[in-house]
């Protein structure tokens, strides 16, 4: 019998899209994607699509994970972007991490095609897309949720609706920016303990049982002390973009922020070492570069060798 269910769309097919995408395929779903590297829409299983036209007049439901908003604006409402063929029932799923205003502004232009649009932010990085257990902050409304909750299970373990249209990608600036906090902060305290001849496993034990423990403590830097970066996640890149467009929603909201000029030193000096495309773990080395040229670990991580023009990196306490 032939299969006459529509395929699910799949846009933006890179180190999280493709992950995501291979959960659906491994699930059994039919994924129609499109990434402007076509080598990525095979590698994940899926069928490779010839342009986003082609998605989206295929697709009823088409997903987006891409770097930000403006590149899901240019796919939405470029020449030939979704928006042009969106239709009454079509479903859009931002995976991307967007700003809450593009994406209400985006929600609004579909909406007068008949077409909706729904924002699921995500939390757990690489590992978690590669497992199927991500968390997805969604916002939108409770039947269109529940009519692609099928899809987002593929992928995701926590599934919450945090609220309308927007409230899903606004978690996600909230969430990202702790984690950028935590990961810029722990990077400073593991300089700093290698510097001052502390044992970092001794450390990391200590911090792990004490008030100081966080994500990164717990599952980002006891594999960074020994020389494995877990690459394949954000970049410092992201992580800036991340955290800047965190300080614009919250100046929207008119709050404070005497907290982000941290994250925001720490990823910048990471951005003018040449880190900028690494995994945002390195923030880690760029800290240690104006430190004293420090490494946290034994054996050389060879991509940070040559960053900002350091060399003779230590690899033990001065």
């Amino acid at each position: 019998m032939t299969n006459t269910t529509p395929p699910v769309g799949f846009i933006g097919l890179g180190n999280m899209g493709g992950r995501m995408a291979r959960r659906l395929v491994s699930a059994g779903y039919d994924v129609l994607g499109y990434d402007t590297r076509p080598e990525n829409v095979t590698t994940c299983g899926a069928t490779p699509a010839a342009s986003v036209t082609e998605v989206t007049r295929t697709c009823d439901v088409v997903l987006l994970s891409l770097p930000e908003s403006k590149v899901v604006e240019a796919v939405v409402l470029g020449d030939r972007g979704v928006l042009a063929d969106a239709r009454e029932g079509h479903v859009v799923v931002d995976l991307s991490t967007s700003a809450p205003a593009s994406t209400l502004r985006l929600h609004e232009q579909l909406a007068g095609r008949g077409a909706t649009l729904i924002d699921a932010g995500i939390s757990g990085g690489a590992a978690a897309a590669e497992k199927g257990t991500l968390t997805l902050m969604v916002g939108g409304d409770t039947a269109t949720l529940d009519r692609v909750r099928p899809l987002l299970a593929a992928f995701s373990a926590n599934v919450f609706h945090c609220g309308s249209v927007g409230a899903g990608h606004t978690a996600k600036l909230l969430n990202n920016f702790l984690n950028a906090i935590a990961l810029s902060a722990t990077a400073e305290v593991m300089v700093a303990g290698r510097k001052a001849g502390l044992d970092l496993q001794v450390l990391l034990d200590v911090l792990n049982t004490s008030s100081g423990v966080n994500f990164a403590t717990q599952n980002r830097f006891p594999k960074i002390i020994h020389g494995d970066y877990l690459k394949g996640g954000l970049t410092n890149a992201l992580m800036m973009k991340d955290v800047l467009a965190y300080v614009d929603l919250v100046a929207g909201l008119g709050i404070a922020s005497p907290n982000s000029s941290a994250p925001l030193a720490s990823f910048g000096l990471a951005l003018q070492l040449g880190y900028a495309d690494d995994i945002s773990n390195t923030v880690v080395d760029a800290i240690g570069d104006v430190s004293g040229r420090v490494r946290i670990h034994d054996g050389a991580y060879d991509a940070g060798k040559d960053k900002g023009q350091v060399t003779g990196l230590e690899s033990s306490p001065s």
